[in-house]
């Protein structure tokens, strides 16, 4: 055999063994692709509909899962290529990388975490009045990263979604009814059981303030000046609109009654007595 001959066997075989390997990998590849596109997407929406989650998250989801098939299918397709020490050091390479930017990113990263449990859980929902760490406002959209809440001053507040659920959050409009309270403060020389009665006929009057249940009087201080008479009332379908406005009318209702019953609302004041010297030379000028 010549060396032509020679040289042309090396060189088909070198092309066959490039030609195999080219084919290991593609068949490799789609395969995890098909079976991620086909199998495991499909099923992970599934699983995330049939448990209530939010279409964001779904979406987040199904982006996250799409990423790692693509991965693991280049991944799959090289070590059935015969590629396997490349793909290991490629790994060491990727894990720390992943390593590191995970320490940097990590407060962004738990911010998405907890975004996940608010769409998951509904703690509140866009359109909710809530309150946190002494703001208020209503929620007008959740994304995975920030939530974006209007002020009553129309103000808007980008709150990260760390802190929301990792901290006390009130909402009163979760539920159909919510209880307000008001202290009325009454002299101590007035009747406590006519300005109580006041109180009751006020809040039964207006249309808005429920009777079942209904409302309630407590003495619950003795002051300086006043004898405090709390009022508790709860109101339908609360919003904080109807809640500002029905509290207004009610007690702006009860302090005329109290008017032309002619029980006092006093306030706090201070009366000095004794005698104030007076210095000569003060005097003098």
């Amino acid at each position: 055999m010549n060396p032509l001959q020679l040289d042309a066997i090396t060189n088909a075989v070198d092309v066959a063994a490039i030609a195999g390997t080219l084919i290991r990998f593609v068949a490799g590849f789609v395969a995890v692709l098909l079976l991620g596109k086909y199998v495991l997407i499909p099923g992970l929406r599934r699983v995330v509909r049939s448990r209530g989650f939010d279409e964001a998250v779904l979406s987040l989801g199904t982006n996250v899962l799409n990423a790692v098939v693509w991965v693991a299918a280049v991944a799959i397709g090289f070590a059935v290529a015969g590629y396997g020490a490349f793909l290991s050091a490629f790994a060491v390479f990727g894990g720390a990388l992943a390593l590191a930017v995970g320490f940097a990113a990590q407060d962004l990263l738990g911010n998405f975490v907890a975004g996940v449990f608010i769409l998951k859980d509904k703690p509140f929902e866009v359109g909710d009045w809530i309150e946190w760490d002494g703001k208020s406002g209503r929620v007008e959209e959740i994304d995975l990263r920030v939530s974006r809440i209007r002020t009553f001053d129309n103000e808007l507040v980008t709150v990260p979604n760390g802190d929301l659920a990792n901290n006390a959050v009130t909402n009163p409009v979760a539920y159909d009814t919510l209880r307000q309270k008001f202290v009325f403060g009454i002299g101590y020389d007035d009747d406590i059981g006519e300005a109580t009665d006041i109180i009751v006929e006020k809040a039964e009057a207006h249309e808005e303030i429920l009777d079942d249940p209904g409302v309630s009087v407590r003495v619950v201080e003795l002051g300086d000046s006043a004898v405090g008479l709390q009022s508790r009332w709860w109101i339908d379908d609360p919003d904080r609109a109807d809640f500002v406005r029905v509290r207004s009318e009610y007690v702006t209702a009860v302090k005329e009654a109290f008017d032309d019953a002619g029980i006092d609302m006093p306030y706090v004041h201070r009366q000095l007595t004794g005698s104030v010297e007076v210095l000569e030379s003060v005097a003098d000028e």
